[in-house]
This record gives C-alpha cells, sequence and structure tokens, in this order.
C-alpha cells in the first residue's frame, strides 16, 4: 500500500471504504477527545456510518474536490488530515485534522499537514489553502500558526457543533508565502 514515512513509527497514508472498520475502531478509542472540535465522531456512529462518511470522501476523490488520508501509529490509526474541499479550478483548498491523544504532541499531525499543503501547490497549483477551526480548538490553531498561516478572521456564531453556536477562525497561506518560507 503507497504511504509516507512520517516517522520512524507512523504513516500517512489515503483512508478508504476498506478501512472503515480500522476508522471506527479509531473512532471509538477517540470519540471524546476528537469530537470536542471535529464532527467525524458524530458522523461515525456504527460500521456502517463510518463506510459511509469513508464513502462522500471515496466520492469527493473521484471527483477531485476532497481527499482523506489516516496516520498510523506501530500500525494502528490515530488520526489524519484531509482536503475537506479542494477547488482545482478556482485554485483553492481546506485543509484539516484529527488526532487521538495518545499520538498528539510529536509533531506528526504539521508533518502531515505540510505534505498536503506542498502536494496542493507544487503539483497541483494551487495559490490558496485555507485552515478553518473553532476558535476553542486551541491545538488546531497553534497548528495552522506553526503551518506559517496568516489569521484572517473570525467568523462569528458560524458553526453548530453539538447543538452549540462557535465561532471559526480563518487561517489561509499564499502559494507564494509558501514558496518564500520553503527557500528562506
Amino acid at each position: 500500500m503507497f504511504s509516507i514515512h512520517l516517522a520512524d513509527d507512523a504513516q500517512l497514508f489515503p483512508l478508504e471504504i476498506r478501512h472503515a472498520e480500522e476508522f471506527f475502531a479509531h473512532m471509538e478509542r477517540g470519540r471524546a477527545y476528537i469530537g470536542e472540535h471535529i464532527g467525524f465522531p458524530d458522523a461515525a456512529t456504527d460500521l456502517g456510518s463510518a463506510r459511509t462518511l469513508l464513502g462522500n470522501y471515496a466520492q469527493k476523490a473521484a471527483t477531485d474536490t476532497g481527499r482523506l488520508y489516516g496516520i498510523r501509529v506501530d500500525g494502528t490509526l490515530v488520526g489524519g488530515v484531509l482536503f475537506r474541499t479542494f477547488d482545482a479550478d478556482g485554485g483553492t483548498c481546506e485543509i484539516g485534522c484529527w488526532l487521538e491523544p495518545t499520538a498528539a504532541g510529536r509533531g506528526l499531525i504539521t508533518k502531515a499537514c505540510r505534505i498536503l499543503i506542498d502536494y496542493a501547490f507544487r503539483e497541483r497549483g494551487m495559490r490558496r489553502i485555507e485552515w478553518h477551526a473553532s476558535a476553542l480548538n486551541t491545538k488546531s490553531l497553534a497548528v495552522a500558526q506553526r503551518l506559517g498561516m496568516t489569521r484572517e478572521g473570525v467568523m462569528r456564531e458560524s458553526h453548530r457543533h453539538r447543538g452549540v453556536l462557535q465561532n471559526t477562525e480563518v487561517w489561509a497561506l499564499l502559494a507564494h508565502e509558501w514558496d518564500a518560507a520553503q527557500q528562506g
């Protein structure tokens, strides 16, 4: 299977429908932690709904409008990154992430996002990559900052998560900013 080495014990790989059981088990383990800010645990409540979620991303991959990647540590799925949206014609996309607490603090999300960013800018010709996160999700906002993104603003009460309206911070990175950061 195709995978990219993130660390001695960690790999990034395309997360597909055939991984539904593994994905559901991962959601079960990380449901409380991941679900604090991310909707995947609420969408994958059983094996069938996990399969549906992965199928929706398979359809996005088939239409070049999104992609989903898993992160395994010691062979166990512990998180992932994604192109939540991908508009090749418009030159914009949005990336995001999620992770179980057992894998937090190792820089795996930052490394995986750098791979997605580099791919989007260098291979796909994107001009803008966005990062949307709850204003309460300080760990996600810290990743956006580490990636060199600029905080562009806050969309107030723009997202309902578990019945609560949340503010969403929007961060972005432009292709020329990425190129300059990689050279300097």
